[in-house]
């Protein structure tokens, strides 16, 4: 697999935690799926695990330019759990809720992806606390600050918001392939990095 442009592999990760680490009870957690749905939905983690799981070796790129190779990921595929939902016409986004109150937006068609799957286990383990047990969305093809930590709802809605790190200028899709970092021009979404500080 070829390195995107401007990525470099690293030996390590690096752990950001914009909120701080969230604690999170497990026997009280669930995954909560609502919005623009036709049912609302919540899984216990121990559902989720008996839900059929996808299984797959993916790079994993942070938008500071690191990139982490052969990462074995393991969940549940978010298509399968939108639909189980049953997602309305004009939902056209995907807005992530996690425990510590971070949020990250998605547009619909990139959650529903292929490869995109709700990860619980990493290289064979189950997700480590500070890399967001339970449970964390990964979507291959997006930069990391988008595979948010500590998922606890998966939102549908319509239309554009800003999450965590957009309201700080970064782009709104964060596409690898397309080096979307950050937003340029004027207006709401302009470029406005907030320096010494970066995405988890």
């Amino acid at each position: 697999m070829q390195l995107p442009s401007g990525q470099y592999y690293s030996k390590k990760w690096v752990i950001y935690s914009a909120l701080g680490n969230a604690q999170v009870d497990i026997q009280k957690w669930r995954l909560k799926i609502g919005g623009l749905v036709e049912k609302d939905l919540e899984f216990t983690y121990s559902e989720l695990q008996d839900l059929p799981q996808e299984k797959m070796v993916k790079d994993f790129h942070c938008v500071t330019k690191w990139s982490i190779q052969d990462v074995i990921w393991e969940g549940v595929s978010l298509m399968d759990l939108v639909n189980k939902a049953a997602v309305r016409e004009e939902a056209d986004w995907v807005m992530f809720h996690c425990s510590d109150g971070y949020t990250a937006p998605v547009p619909l068609e990139d959650a529903m992806s292929d490869d995109a799957i709700v990860a619980l286990r990493m290289n064979g383990q189950p997700i480590k606390k500070e890399q967001g047990f339970p449970a964390r969305p990964f979507i291959p093809h997006l930069y990391g600050w988008k595979s948010a930590k500590w998922l606890e709802e998966i939102r549908l809605v319509n239309g554009y918001a800003d999450g965590y790190w957009e309201m700080y200028g970064y782009h709104e899709r964060g596409a690898v392939s397309e080096e979307e970092r950050f937003n340029g021009g004027s207006g709401s979404h302009s470029k406005r990095r907030v320096f010494g500080i970066f995405p988890a």
